[in-house]
């Protein structure tokens, strides 16, 4: 049976490193920092200059609330997240990023983004009609989830 989406999804998850004994992207980039792979993600969620509370955190990497809580402690211990009031709700208490924080979150990001080197074999217009057409599937995808 020729199933192309099936075919391009496997293949962009075995270049992720999910499958055919390539060493997941997550994880090794989560070492060469010092940090496990919920905090990188955690990192990576948390743009610099925004806040999310402790509750849409755990919703977000699907943790529990003692997970959470222990992951954000490592990471304020480590300087690079801050946790503050949220003015509107006193009850709920927000997690920002430090200054070092962002900086780290960025050099993580660049690793993590990094093409894999199969991407070698590819011409430069290949990986452009590769990257629009990627694009093309998020942006769809993006405009047809629910609010």
């Amino acid at each position: 049976m020729n199933d192309p989406a099936g075919s391009a999804w496997r293949a962009i998850m075995n270049l992720a490193g999910f499958g055919d004994g390539r060493k997941p992207r997550v994880p090794t980039v989560s070492r060469q920092f010092g940090l496990s792979p919920k905090q990188l993600v955690l990192l990576w969620r948390l743009p610099p200059g925004t806040t999310m509370s402790m509750r849409e955190i755990g919703d977000r990497l699907s943790c529990d609330a003692s997970f959470v809580t222990g992951m954000v402690d490592r990471l304020e211990e480590d300087g690079l997240l801050e946790r503050r009031p949220d003015p509107g709700d006193r009850r709920v208490t927000l997690i920002a990023l430090t200054d070092r924080g962002a900086a780290l979150r960025e050099e993580a990001l660049e690793a993590l983004y990094e093409p894999p080197p199969e991407f070698a074999s590819l011409d430069q217009e290949e990986l452009e009609q590769l990257s629009l057409l990627l694009n093309k599937a998020l942006t769809t995808t993006e405009a047809q989830a629910p609010a």
